[in-house]
């Protein structure tokens, strides 16, 4: 092979990583992202039922 055929198929190789590892991320994000609002969606549910036992309705 020569010099340039080695050098694009290296360029290649690494784009794929880059791309896997970028939607790999993004994954984790959404997932974080998602987790965190189910805990603040827990967290409004908590506060809500607490106001409503204690008949404080102050928010």
């Amino acid at each position: 092979m020569s010099n340039q055929t080695n050098k694009r198929d290296s360029q290649n190789v690494s784009k794929k990583v880059k791309d896997t590892a970028g939607a790999v991320f993004h994954s984790v994000h959404k997932g974080l992202e998602a987790t965190e609002n189910a805990a603040m969606n827990a967290v409004d549910a908590t506060t809500d039922t607490i106001n409503n036992l204690t008949n404080n309705d102050e928010q």
